[in-house]
């Protein structure tokens, strides 16, 4: 099964609250923090709502 490997590119300075609780329940803390996660639904829905602060790789396993 794929995973995901997610970076927090951008700050959450100035960020609607519901962008920092996601970003924090995809376990993302800091800047520049990656962090891998399963490849699916759920976490692509979380991905697709802060797509703007993050960016995304594909790691086959």
């Amino acid at each position: 099964m794929a995973k995901l490997a997610v970076t927090l590119t951008r700050s959450m300075i100035g960020r609607p609250e519901n962008q920092r609780v996601t970003t924090r329940t995809l376990g993302l803390r800091k800047m520049h923090q990656t962090v891998v996660v399963p490849d699916n639904a759920a976490m692509r829905g979380m991905i697709n709502h802060v797509s703007h602060l993050l960016t995304v790789k594909e790691i086959q396993e």
